[in-house]
């Protein structure tokens, strides 16, 4: 065979390989989608200038001499993700102010030309090689400090990220996913997306793309559809295309999500990728202040909720302005893990059997609404920003089970008021059931299996000793500092070993 005739092979071969791992019309998920699917959950980490003037967006002004770690330990975030139970590392680059967390050759608003020249990017790169965790890479399309951001003509800017992404897939090893955002600055087909994708493929077709804010319900117009929304196929439509998943930081799907969409006539398969924060105030760049990390019972309830029918979740982790993540946001997600019993290459955990979803309810109390937004019955629809609201202190939901299904656990997410952090971005929530019930009906009556004068919080999981089973059950909320209102209650069968 002559080496004219081999090199056409190896270019056949490698296209064949590139192009079965590009987005197509399909049912199923490619092997880009499937490697994402497989790794399932994965460790966020913002840090950047923000970090060291306490905000969580900056316009690109802030100062380069501000930005001044004291003890950077990149090897520390990620080993923390390995002793959490992470597969991937996803690394905020560069955000909205376009300080890059590399040695860029194309700005000087970068860790380079900082107090801390320290390449973050390899550093963490190298760490996740050394602890078998995968790599991928934030990156904001919206840069607020680089001049051709401004130029009449998007390509001049397309180029920008374009070269600072080559610098990316060529200098750092494999990047396992490609997270963009910031696309709601500019027109769709502003951003060289397709551009974007093809750069990415021809370094490593398995690494999977997607821009926040996905789709949208009309194609070409900049109309949002929320994820929990998302229960019918090939109703909606790609904003950015080509993607491989879809983005709607933080926004949660429901328990009936579904994964064709559409572009120009044709559907495509698109898993979802959740964002939260492992802060209780949902900040993502850590500040001076430390702040509660939130309850292990709603992390593991999130992470069912995010991880399940073939979607992913990433959860932020942090470093302070040391360079370090604290020790006690460490050691959340580190107990998170061991509680899930999470291992390399085993399958991710998973909840039990939901047996209350849409199921009729009825409530004594309804907050009015000419457009049913509060009614009971969106205490168990299945998504996570809908819910019940009662006009008054003291109500009840009473829920239609079948008999012949038994449960032994209950959770419940609680709306809750919020103050506003100085931040302008971070928040403090405030409960406001003080005291609740649950019966269920038993024998012709009503038996309390759970009574609490403790406030429910962000999330109360309830695992009983032994299995119930009844037609009816009633949730009663005793005392309230104002009109009492719940995302969801999930009625819950989990196998015997995960009982108490």
């Amino acid at each position: 065979m002559k080496k004219q005739d081999i090199l056409i092979l190896l270019f056949a071969f490698a296209f064949n390989i590139c192009a079965a791992q590009s987005i197509v019309p399909s049912t199923k998920p490619n092997p880009a989608q499937q490697a994402m699917i497989d790794r399932g959950y994965g460790m966020f980490i913002h840090f950047g200038i923000n970090t060291f003037n306490d905000v969580e967006w900056s316009d690109g002004t802030l100062p380069v001499s501000s930005y001044n770690p004291t003890n950077l330990d990149p090897e520390q975030w990620v080993r923390t993700a390995k002793d959490a139970g992470f597969r991937y590392v996803l690394l905020v680059a560069k955000h909205h102010d376009g300080f890059c967390l590399w040695d860029s050759k194309f700005t000087t608003y970068d860790v380079a030309s900082s107090p801390v020249k320290t390449d973050v990017v390899k550093a963490v790169a190298e760490a996740c090689q050394k602890y078998d965790v995968q790599f991928a890479i934030y990156y904001s399309l919206w840069d607020r400090n680089e001049p051709s951001y401004q130029d009449q003509d998007p390509q001049a800017y397309i180029n920008y990220m374009l070269n600072q992404l080559t610098e990316l897939y060529t200098n750092y090893g494999v990047i396992a996913e490609l997270w963009l955002d910031g696309g709601w600055d500019k027109n769709p087909s502003d951003w060289g997306i397709d551009q974007i994708y093809s750069l990415v493929k021809g370094f490593n077709p398995a690494c999977a793309v997607s821009v926040n804010h996905t789709i949208v319900n009309e194609e070409g117009k900049r109309d949002y559809t929320i994820p929990s929304e998302m229960t019918v196929n090939d109703k909606y439509f790609f904003q950015y295309f080509p993607s491989d998943f879809r983005l709607w930081d933080p926004k949660m799907i429901s328990k009936f999500d579904q994964k064709q969409y559409i572009h120009q006539g044709e559907s495509y398969y698109l898993p979802f990728e959740h964002t939260i924060c492992i802060s209780k105030n949902w900040n993502w760049f850590e500040k001076s202040q430390p702040l509660p990390t939130r309850d292990l019972d709603e992390l593991e309830e999130l992470f069912y909720w995010s991880t399940e029918n073939n979607n992913c979740m990433v959860m932020n982790v942090s470093p302070d302005q040391t360079g370090r993540i604290r020790e006690y946001v460490a050691n959340t997600a580190i107990a998170l893990g061991k509680r899930l019993q999470l291992a390399p290459h085993m399958p991710l955990p998973r909840n039990g059997k939901f047996i209350s979803l849409e199921k009729h309810t009825t409530a004594t109390s309804v907050w009015p609404d000419h457009h049913d937004n509060y009614a009971s019955s969106a205490i168990n629809d299945g998504k996570l920003d809908s819910r019940w609201a009662a006009k008054d202190l003291t109500a009840s939901v009473e829920m239609k089970l079948d008999p012949n299904e038994a449960f032994n656990k209950i959770t419940i997410f609680e709306y809750q008021d919020t103050q506003n952090l100085p931040d302008g971005f971070s928040q403090v929530r405030v409960p406001r059931i003080k005291k609740y019930s649950i019966a269920i009906w038993q024998q012709n009556q009503w038996q309390t299996i759970y009574l609490s004068d403790v406030p429910m919080g962000d999330c109360k999981v309830i695992k009983f000793p032994a299995r119930y089973q009844t037609e009816k059950l009633r949730f009663n909320v005793h005392e309230a500092t104002a009109p009492p209102s719940i995302y969801e209650l999930s009625v819950i069968n989990i196998p015997e070993a995960d009982a108490i």
